[in-house]
């Protein structure tokens, strides 16, 4: 069955149906990303007679009213977006919203004589050969702008200026490709004919389609709801940003929404910064109980599951349940509380936080269960522990839309306790903590989710660090401090051993960097008789330690083996075991007291 069509319309015809609304622009997550010297090679492709390849159409579909009649679907340009922005910005004079949100008119020039375009700037608008704006020209007197040139520039030859004149003004007459999708295709086939077409290989996601989808339908206050998404993100990275919105979207300003987010002027926390695709996620299926996108999709469209028919009615109260879902995602004293909750984990900085998903579905669980009623002591008891569960399983990792699916499922329909003992159970029994987890912790990738939960029980245990007296672990993570080596990296490289082996995980330890250099490329054995020699010497010349009680105990809350004052290369190895055995001892307990 063929699952679209092809035809080629002229770009006047396109940029008619972009005013008309007939095709839906639906400023999707990503603003105009294009440098305006690719806006000036665009139209310089059209005006030499080059291709600019096709745009795609997705056609909604006919939605069936509360009267019975039906309502024609629009258009939503899914690939396309930055070309058929930049014709109109070039060719139509329109603002487009660049990177940092801010409304910009890009002006390409043009030299008749020459017959070549440029970026307009200073230079441009002061010499006389050039027309400033191809729009204004575009759009105007034909016999006015060329009267105006020759009269400004006499001595050019008139014939040649006359022909570039005409080849600029027939611009808008060159074709250009659509490709129209057909409105009873599902989200998973449009993805798949999107990938096959798109030279560039570009994935458009499922929150893109749901973007889009919510983005054009301006009957249900759809693109409200996007600037919502949009300017909440936004806002989330750069709080700066809220004197933008005052100034330039004067009618966003007004609306609730834009009261919601208010906080967020002097908000620079930075834990959990959700873009579009997070907060779409969370919204849908924290409200609709699915944990696939495709559905929200085939919901904001109006699609009755059952008769497989598209109702204005299920549009609308799809778009309701949605902007209850984000609403609830914005409000400050969730999110502040949800985040306090991911903090009391001992996950206080973002480098420590490597799976979104898990965090996605962390705030989700805490909306779900403040929405059930559940006490408040005992959400924050399930937030920490599935969080951290999520994370040790990599739960997420794999296909978690399906997994959100089933979660949520499970969650909506019975008591958590249940689920959360039955997960353990399952999935974290003694052969987990003895066996598994120590395996897991045999790697050199510092960014293991697995090194990140033992910072995470170190910063929760008010844990030191490494040989200091004073300084806490999560004092050197949120101060940006550094990780070094047990064994120094220098003295293992020295003896042979590659980075995939002096890297390992299990040789890493937060240390203040003053006493790192003091340690030097001495192997454990020589430098811990350094820290000895000072308590008898009652000096602190590498580190603040005083005597052996605090010794041992900084050995300990380290998850370090004793055994490593006797250490030198020939028992790295010997040591790696033990301390792998030790760290996922001190995981399980942190794990336990959640």
């Amino acid at each position: 069955m063929q699952k679209y069509a092809v035809n080629q319309h002229l770009i006047e015809t396109l940029l008619a149906w972009v005013n008309s609304g007939e095709i839906a622009i639906p400023e999707i997550q990503r603003p105009f990303v294009w440098d305006s010297s690719k806006v000036r090679d665009l139209i310089d492709s059209l005006y030499q007679g080059f291709p600019i390849g096709y745009v795609i159409a997705w056609r909604n579909p006919n939605v069936r009213l509360k009267d019975g009649s039906l309502s024609e679907g629009k258009k939503i340009l899914i690939d396309g977006q930055q070309r058929v922005t930049a014709l109109t910005a070039a060719i139509l004079g329109h603002y487009v919203v660049n990177k940092t949100y801010e409304r910009i008119k890009i002006k390409i020039a043009f030299h008749p004589v020459e017959e070549r375009f440029e970026v307009q700037n200073p230079a441009i608008l002061k010499d006389k050969t050039w027309l400033p704006d191809i729009s204004q020209a575009i759009n105007g007197d034909l016999f006015e702008i060329a009267a105006n040139y020759f009269e400004l520039n006499p001595s050019v030859d008139r014939k040649k200026v006359q022909h570039s004149f005409s080849n600029l003004m027939n611009i808008p007459r060159k074709q250009i490709g659509i490709i129209e999708l057909a409105a009873d295709l599902d989200i998973e086939t449009v993805t798949e004919i999107f990938i096959r077409i798109n030279s560039k290989g570009v994935v458009l996601s499922q929150a893109d389609f749901a973007m889009s989808k919510i983005a054009s339908n301006t009957e249900y206050k759809g693109n409200e709801l996007r600037k919502a998404i949009d300017y909440f993100c936004h806002l989330c990275i750069a709080p700066e940003f809220f004197k933008n919105i005052i100034e330039h979207d004067e009618e966003f300003a007004k609306t609730d929404f834009f009261q919601k987010m208010q906080w967020l002027r002097t908000e620079n926390e930075d834990l959990y910064d959700p873009d579009y695709n997070d907060l779409i996620r969370v919204a849908f299926t924290t409200q609709f109980n699915r944990g696939r996108l495709s559905d929200l999709v085939s919901l904001l469209s109006g699609r009755n599951f059952e008769t497989r028919t598209f109702e204005a009615t299920i549009a609308e109260k799809s778009f309701e349940t949605l902007k209850n879902g984000v609403t609830k995602f914005i409000n400050e004293t969730n999110f502040k509380r949800f985040l306090m909750i991911i903090k009391s984990a001992g996950f206080i900085s973002p480098k420590l936080i490597r799976s979104q998903n898990a965090i996605n579905f962390a705030y989700i669980l805490y909306l779900k269960l403040k929405e059930l009623n559940i006490n408040a002591v005992n959400i924050e008891h399930y937030v920490r522990r599935w969080f951290v569960f999520s994370i040790l399983t990599g739960r997420y990792s794999g296909s978690p839309e399906s997994l959100f699916d089933f979660d949520i499922k499970q969650i909506s329909q019975r008591p958590f306790d249940d689920y959360l003992k039955e997960k353990e159970e399952g999935e974290l029994s003694d052969a987990f903590w003895n066996a598994s987890l120590p395996q897991s912790l045999d790697t050199s990738v510092a960014s293991s989710p697995y090194f990140h939960v033992f910072l995470a029980s170190q910063v929760k245990a008010n844990d030191k660090g490494f040989l200091s007296r004073d300084v806490l672990v999560s004092d050197l993570i949120s101060l940006r401090g550094d990780i070094h080596h047990l064994f120094p990296k220098d003295y293992l490289k020295r003896h042979g051993l590659d980075r995939s082996k002096y890297n390992q995980i299990a040789n890493y330890v937060y240390m203040q960097s003053e006493i790192n250099i003091k340690v030097g490329n001495k192997p454990p054995k020589e430098y811990l008789e350094l820290i000895k020699s000072q308590m008898l010497n009652e000096n602190q010349l590498v580190s603040g330690i005083s005597n052996e009680q605090q010794l041992l105990a900084n050995l300990k809350m380290n998850a370090i083996p004793l055994e490593i004052q006797q250490m030198n290369v020939d028992d790295y190895h010997a040591f790696l075991i033990l301390r792998r055995k030790l760290m996922a001892l001190k995981i399980r307990d942190y794990y336990h007291a959640l």
